[in-house]
């Protein structure tokens, strides 16, 4: 049976597809919009069925031109969050996603999908609850109405429907992202093409880089995204993040000091690494003035309440793994 992976060209949907691959997967529909043709070096090294349109795979969906479909990820969005088109994502975000989802009900397919952690704006419960919902852009409004439209299906829906509100993901396959690339990757770039790495100074009474977000890794995304898959008789929305905030800094020394271990160098302390001009800090952008998160921090009592055990990379595991796959 065919498994249907949209948004398949892009960042975790990419890394969904190969692991899928990894698992003997091979009839995989990839779903996407090439029209930033650089996508596609994502799926060089991944084994698909066909690849569709995201513009023509609705109706070919409807007309069930797939034949039988185990589950869609439904990946494809406008992941931008400093995107000012509100059109333009409530069409991507809002409307083409509530499009997929009733022909999947429709259909009695599986439907497994990107959520985000930018529902939650500036509040700090980070629980699945509409009390604690409260985006700070349109890119998170986007999100936010999706999810409600999900809970007001979720007590009625016959077929498996699995929302993930992802925090700050970072890993391979993220390249094309451009602004949007993770802190780690940017950090990686700037310390090879510059010698050292620049982040946000004080905001909103955060110290210089003490700006707080919950990092995961792209591996742990996957891991997770894959337990609901094998497991069809859990639904819901569930936070997907590590439980554990961890400031800018530790990403930005984790990265330096990394790259640093492969020169045959010794670790530095942030302080050492701010004293030779390691680590530098920008005025925080004016545009940004009450559009952004300063903390997040996953509530990982409904996910391990669903049965999902595993432990995640903490950033220091996880972004020295990244940058050692980045080196390579």
């Amino acid at each position: 049976m065919t498994i249907i992976v949209t948004g398949a060209a892009g960042f975790i949907g990419s890394n969904i597809v190969k692991a899928l691959n990894e698992r003997g997967e091979r009839r995989i529909i990839a779903v996407d919009n090439l029209t930033h043709a650089e996508k596609f070096h994502n799926l060089i090294d991944c084994e698909i069925d066909d690849y569709i349109d995201k513009h023509e795979f609705i109706e070919r969906l409807r007309r069930r031109d797939f034949g039988k479909v185990r589950a869609i990820f439904h990946e494809g969005a406008c992941s931008d969050t400093l995107e000012t088109n509100g059109r333009y994502i409530m069409y991507n975000n809002f409307t083409y996603a509530r499009t997929v989802l009733e022909a999947s009900i429709m259909l009695g397919v599986r439907f497994l999908y990107a959520s985000s952690a930018a529902i939650y704006g500036g509040l700090t419960g980070f629980i699945e609850e509409r009390s604690s919902e409260s985006p700070l852009n349109i890119y998170g409004y986007s999100k936010f109405l999706f999810d409600q439209i999900v809970r007001h299906i979720l007590p009625d829906a016959t077929s498996q429907i699995v929302g993930l509100r992802y925090f700050n993901v970072y890993g391979p396959r993220e390249r094309h992202k451009k602004r949007m690339t993770s802190v780690a990757f940017n950090s990686f770039n700037e310390f090879r093409t510059q010698h050292s790495v620049k982040l946000f100074g004080e905001y909103n009474g955060y110290a210089a880089g003490e700006q707080t977000r919950d990092f995961i890794s792209v591996e742990d995304v996957v891991k997770v995204n894959l337990f609901f898959f094998d497991h069809p008789e859990k639904s819901g929305i569930f936070n997907l993040g590590t439980g554990r905030a961890q400031t800018f800094n530790n990403i930005a020394v984790t990265v330096v000091n990394t790259l640093r271990e492969l020169d045959k160098k010794p670790a530095l302390l942030l302080s050492e690494l701010i004293k030779n001009g390691t680590i530098k800090y920008i005025t925080f952008p004016t545009a940004l003035h009450g559009k952004y998160q300063c903390f997040t921090q996953a509530n990982l009592t409904k996910l391990r309440r669903a049965g999902y055990k595993a432990p995640f990379l903490s950033v220091q595991k996880g972004v020295a793994r990244y940058v050692r796959w980045l080196n390579r």
